[in-house]
């Protein structure tokens, strides 16, 4: 229950030539508070309810419950939601012993190309591909919760 990752900025669009998968997100934020943000996502053909708490102070670490829940369900609550609906295109793309996900947003956060890569430990080892840019790990403008509310071309 407990998330380890990183985010980066992305220089170019050649990850979508690797990518293995690529989905669909529509997510919304029941509560966007940083100490315990509560996100609804409809991925595809399936649905979750997620709660992460706050980061720590390296920004890589945080808690995570993640729900299946079925999608009628998770339409529903997405009504409920906060201002702000993320839309993006995930794209999975495997990097050496790792698989990167790397969203291309749409709408108000459109031009936001951003990959996350998941990992064991803050100090785990990972590889670089050449269209991984600058990191914006502990940068709260750069997580979907703060995104929904103040989205990239206002920035």
């Amino acid at each position: 229950m407990l998330e380890i990752e990183r985010k980066f900025l992305v220089t170019s669009d050649s990850y979508k030539k690797e990518a293995f998968s690529k989905k669909r997100i529509i997510q919304g934020y029941l509560n966007s508070n940083p100490e315990r943000t509560v996100r609804v996502r409809i991925k595809e053909n399936k649905a979750y309810l997620t709660i992460k708490g706050r980061s720590n102070t390296t920004g890589m670490s945080r808690f995570e419950w993640e729900k299946e829940i079925p999608v009628e369900e998770a339409e529903n609550l997405l009504l409920l939601c906060e201002k702000g609906v993320i839309d993006k295109t995930r794209f999975e793309v495997k990097v050496g012993n790792h698989t990167y996900e790397v969203d291309e947003f749409y709408g108000e956060n459109e031009g936001l190309e951003m990959a996350e890569i998941e990992l064991q430990t803050e100090t785990e080892m990972f590889e670089k591909p050449s269209w991984l840019g600058a990191e914006v790990t502990n940068d709260e403008r750069y997580y979907n919760s703060y995104l929904s509310k103040n989205p990239y071309k206002n920035w």
